[in-house]
């Protein structure tokens, strides 16, 4: 069977078009003819254009779709071996999946994208620019995100059973513009031209409910049952995404939940004239899922943000039983199926609802339903700050979700027993290990919740999973420390080298061959070539290159010029008191006062770079960005100075621009206190590009370190030790500004106006924070980070031996990728084994 395309049907290029290619080639063929036609064939079918007329953004649509085929033919293949195998599955539970753009991605990983480029050169396109069309999807806020997209590539890649399981957010967090030097929150509405990469599922829902009350009763053998009568009631709809694993036929699935009315329209009320009341149910339930992570300070976004996590969760966890159902598998083997792992606390509300979903529905025994929930899960800990662990207002709790506060009062009682039997006579412990924290208003504790009911709990860092365990977790250790472990957090090099930078991924593949894409310890041959003189050539060239690239982005997005010549000084992330953008800020402005009262001084040239979204209620983050683009106004614009330094803050940092971020790195800025960064990410992705760093002891810092070698990092400040010695001790930071008349000038400086047009006011809160509270000891820290800059500036002047080091930290990042990461949560919790997907 033949599908032809006449002249008339193929506009441009139409002339170089083949002019038959099978039906069976047009959806699953990989070469350039192939492509070319399924690209018309969906534009015609799909997009409803003529390609005579249809814009860059309908030929990114009929390519997506092209490739989406592509994807669906290993997609199903892969769903049908697991279940004809009855293979164990990973279902990684989060809040959050910042996935970044598909298209690029899913070319790099199906090895076609010299055939996709040429295809659109053969339709009179570039495929850069149709790249540049895809809206990144709004799933995510940061590293959380990131890291559990990172996940499910590499899950796909290893060939290993998996499900994503998430929120499909109709909008994003915000977009970032910069107005004034300050953040300007826009709607991110990322699904406005629709998403060609997910699959609506209509038929697969499941009900969730809220509110109502619970009542107890005797079921008909005499055992005492709860039944809950809830007073709302939604449809979480399924969406799903093919996840194409790299070079193999594994292609997994996210699968993300839309929240709708279960009775959508009331014609009852529509009839009798209430036009708004007809719909009101509809505008209601697809409140649940309309945006990610509301702002969280007034007690509706709380109440939110807790049915949002609840929603997906449910869904979820109904999902599992539904395909155990399917599979005619007994309940009792849920644990043997699912391995499901708990992405921080926001799905933690799942041990509950796993326990509701057993005792309640399927009248398990409590004991039985218990084994087989702890069992299952696994918790992720991401953070060591108290004030991030979520914990829930008991009123608020019992309101929206009164079975299952029932539930975790169970729970916690028996829990609290064997507690009491550990521990006798140590009332001090029970109340630290309670889920109910009983200081002030009672709280729900949904990390300790995670806790007891996981058998495996881990950290992301070795240095994280120790304090972990020393602090925060420290009596639960004591109690069971056989389920704490560690696993280090890791990064995918196909989207973070491979499809990002391409020069550099040309000259590893003529270097190391293609296999260091899977294998990425086979980097560590790169030390071979780290002294010779062309393969330095070589590195430099594609890192200018790189440079070249971000330096236009830059003018695009801000006018800022900046040499790609130059030193490019880069953080790029959350911004955050404790990630300490205002101790690089400190630094600028130093090197800055030394320009001007010394215009002879020898400084090499130095560009600053920033990029990193503050959450919306945040006031002093939001003040340090103003204070970023207050700095970097005064500076470039300064002939005295802007010849040797230029700031400039990159506006809505997201995946899409970190493509051009990261290669262009030559320094990476991992200054956050030492102890509070649970592992860091980002850092990870600077050094797989070949920058260098200058950090803390702090997150992955430490183990970057290990395997980099201390010569080939720039360390500076206190450890996480000395850390809390200094506080415990009563940190004055008054002292560190009274002791450094530097200091002490640079923070006059700002606090006079200079950098405000001569508003004093706008920067006070900053300077007395750091001047009074200083809570990351960000003063503590200065004049080590000064001296460490200094070292910075001395080792870039010498060419040859810094290209060395860039060459050194990328043939030495192969412990990072998340494929190392996966692995070990195979083996070490989920007991998951690689399934080979014939085509």
């Amino acid at each position: 069977m033949k599908s032809e395309m006449s002249q008339e049907t193929s506009g441009i290029g139409a002339d170089k078009v083949a002019l038959s290619v099978t039906a069976s080639d047009v959806r699953l063929g990989m070469q350039a003819s192939a492509l070319t036609q399924a690209v018309l064939d969906h534009l015609h079918y799909s997009v409803g254009r003529l390609p005579s007329v249809a814009s860059p953004h309908d030929y990114y649509r009929a390519l997506a779709l092209a490739i989406r085929d592509r994807m669906e033919y290993r997609w199903i293949n892969t769903t049908q071996t697991y279940f004809d195998l009855n293979r164990k599955v990973a279902c990684y539970l989060s809040a959050e999946f910042l996935m970044g753009p598909h298209l690029g991605n899913n070319l790099v990983n199906l090895h076609i994208e010299q055939e996709a480029r040429n295809a659109l050169a053969t339709l009179g396109h570039d495929l850069d620019d149709i790249l540049a069309c895809e809206k990144e999807p709004g799933l995510g806020n940061g590293g959380l995100g990131r890291l559990a997209a990172c996940y499910l590539d590499s899950l796909a890649t290893l060939q290993c059973p998996a499900v994503g399981y998430g929120i499909r957010y109709e909008f994003g967090i915000f977009e970032q513009e910069i107005r004034d030097g300050w953040q300007t929150e826009i709607t991110d509405k990322w699904l406005r031209r629709g998403n060609p990469w997910e699959i609506a599922k209509p038929d697969t829902f499941y009900y969730v409910n809220w509110g109502g009350h619970t009542e107890h009763y005797q079921d008909e053998v005499g055992c005492q049952r709860v039944r809950w009568i809830p007073d709302r009631m939604v449809k979480g709809v399924a969406y799903d995404t093919p996840i194409q694993g790299y070079g193999v036929n594994t292609c997994n699935t996210l699968r993300l939940w839309s929240a709708e009315a279960v009775e959508s329209f009331d014609f009852q009320a529509f009839n009798v004239g209430d036009y708004y009341q007809a719909v009101n149910e509809k505008l209601v339930s697809e409140t649940v899922t309309k945006v990610l992570y509301p702002n969280d300070e007034p007690a509706s976004g709380k109440r939110l943000r807790l049915a949002q996590q609840y929603f997906f969760v449910t869904c979820s966890l109904q999902d599992m039983l539904h395909l155990l159902e399917l599979a005619h598998a007994p309940v009792e083997t849920f644990a043997e199926r699912f391995a499901v792992q708990l992405n921080d606390t926001h799905p933690s509300i799942g041990v509950a609802e796993l326990m509701r979903l057993l005792v309640d529905e399927r009248r398990f025994d409590w004991d039985a339903a218990w084994a087989i929930t702890v069992a299952s899960f696994g918790y992720t800990n991401h953070t060591l700050l108290p004030e991030a662990l979520e914990t829930w207002p008991l009123p608020m709790f019992a309101e929206l979700l009164p079975r299952h506060l029932e539930i975790i009062y169970e729970i916690n009682r028996r829990f609290l027993d064997e507690v009491r039997t550990r521990f006798p006579d140590d009332e001090a412990r029970v109340a630290r290990m309670s889920l109910i924290g009983e200081e002030g208003d009672k709280r729900v504790r949904m990390a300790h919740l995670a806790t007891v009911g996981s058998h495996a709990i881990n950290g992301v860092a070795a240095l994280h999973t120790e304090l972990l365990q020393a602090s925060i977790l420290k009596d639960f250790h004591e109690l069971w420390p056989e389920r704490f472990s560690n696993k280090t957090n890791g990064v995918t090099p196909r989207r973070f080298l491979a499809l990002s930078n391409p020069g550099l991924r040309e000259l590893l593949d003529h270097t190391l061959g293609q296999q260091w894409l899977t294998e990425p310890g086979l980097l560590r041959k790169l030390d071979a070539h780290a002294d010779k003189d062309a393969f330095q050539h070589d590195w430099y060239a594609i890192k200018l290159g790189n440079k070249q690239r971000l330096s236009s982005y830059i003018h695009a997005q801000t006018g800022i010029e900046i040499d790609p010549g130059w030193l490019f000084d880069i953080q790029v992330k959350r911004i955050h008191e404790y990630k300490r953008q205002h101790l690089n800020i400190l630094h600028i402005v130093t090197m800055y006062r030394r320009l001007k009262e010394n215009p002879a001084l020898v400084l090499p040239p130095r560009a600053f770079i920033f990029g990193g979204k503050a959450a919306p209620g945040y006031f002093m983050a939001k003040r340090i960005i103003k204070l970023i683009n207050a700095v970097a106004e005064t500076i470039n614009a300064d002939p005295d100075v802007n010849t040797r330094m230029k700031v400039a803050f990159i506006p809505n940092f997201n995946v899409q621009n970190a493509h051009l971020i990261y290669p262009a790195a030559d320094l990476s800025e991992q200054i956050s206190t030492a102890g509070k960064e649970a592992s860091g990410t980002g850092n990870m992705k600077f050094m797989l590009n070949g920058a260098l760093t200058i950090g803390t002891l702090d997150g992955a810092n430490v183990e970057i370190r290990e395997e980099v070698g201390a010569d080939n990092f720039f360390l500076f400040g206190l450890s996480a030790a000395e850390v809390e010695s200094v506080k415990r001790t009563g940190y004055r930071p008054h002292d560190y500004v009274a002791g450094n008349d530097e200091l002490r000038a640079v923070l006059e400086l700002i606090g006079a106006g200079h950098f405000s047009q001569g508003d004093a006011e706008v920067f006070r809160p900053l300077v007395d924070n750091l001047t009074h509270d200083d809570p990351f000891l960000v003063l503590a820290d200065y004049a080590a980070y000064i001296a460490c800059q200094e070292q910075v500036n001395s080792a870039w002047q010498d060419v040859p031996n810094w290209t060395r080091m860039s060459i050194l930290n990328t043939a030495r990042s192969g412990k990072f990728s998340s494929d190392r990461a996966i692995t070990e949560y195979c083996e070490d919790i989920w007991n998951i084994r690689p399934v080979t997907v014939k085509a």
